[in-house]
């Protein structure tokens, strides 16, 4: 199922601390609209849905996003594997750091840590579909605010590679959504016609 490449799917490459924007970004790691909970949803779903075309899509998006997730990690570690106590206490990442002093673990900004309860994955295929458009949106909005009040160049620049792949995932569960329902359309609709043969002149 999958071929690992052992590097990041865009460059990472911070060389400024910043505490501050580390307990933002820490949201699309294990906040409730972030990395672990989009790659567990999509994979989960992919073996319950009934569609071939939009399990293969779950598959290679959920994938995606277990490398978006080493991408989020791989900029939080950066922009705090050098702090010194001192930084630590007047940037308000004492309290993250008593925890789990500077490693790397899934939580929101707010300080919640993450939980399956964040996503479903129910075994019907309109209703999974739906959820994942839902859920990129949010995963987009939430890089959209993480641009707001990061403005760090080498911070900002992966967070927007980011985001544009939230977008082009939405697009694809849309076009997956749409598959279904034609499929679901064509047969309600012989189903509905008996008459009308369903094979080509």
């Amino acid at each position: 199922m999958w071929n690992y490449e052992k590097r990041l799917e865009y460059p990472v490459n911070i060389t400024r601390c910043d505490p501050k924007a580390a307990m933002v970004i820490i949201s699309q790691y294990g906040g409730p609209d972030g990395e672990i909970g989009a790659s567990m949803r999509y994979l989960s779903q992919r073996y319950s849905m009934e569609n071939r075309i939009a399990a293969g899509t779950l598959t290679d998006i959920g994938t995606e996003e277990l490398a978006h997730l080493e991408m989020v990690a791989t900029i939080i570690h950066q922009l705090t594997k050098n702090l010194t106590p001192e930084e630590i206490k007047a940037s308000g990442f004492d309290k993250y750091y008593i925890d789990h002093t500077l490693a790397v673990w899934p939580q929101s900004a707010g300080g919640q840590e993450f939980s399956s309860l964040q996503f479903q994955s129910t075994g019907d295929t309109i209703t999974d579909l739906y959820e994942d458009m839902a859920a990129e949106q949010k995963a987009r909005l939430t890089y959209d605010n993480i641009l707001r009040i990061v403005k760090d160049p080498e911070v900002a620049d992966p967070i927007r590679f980011l985001r544009e792949r939230e977008v082009v995932h939405f697009q694809r569960f849309g076009e997956a959504l749409r598959k279904v329902l034609d499929e679901r359309d064509s047969k309600n609709f012989y189903a509905f016609n008996p008459q009308i043969d369903k094979k080509p002149c």
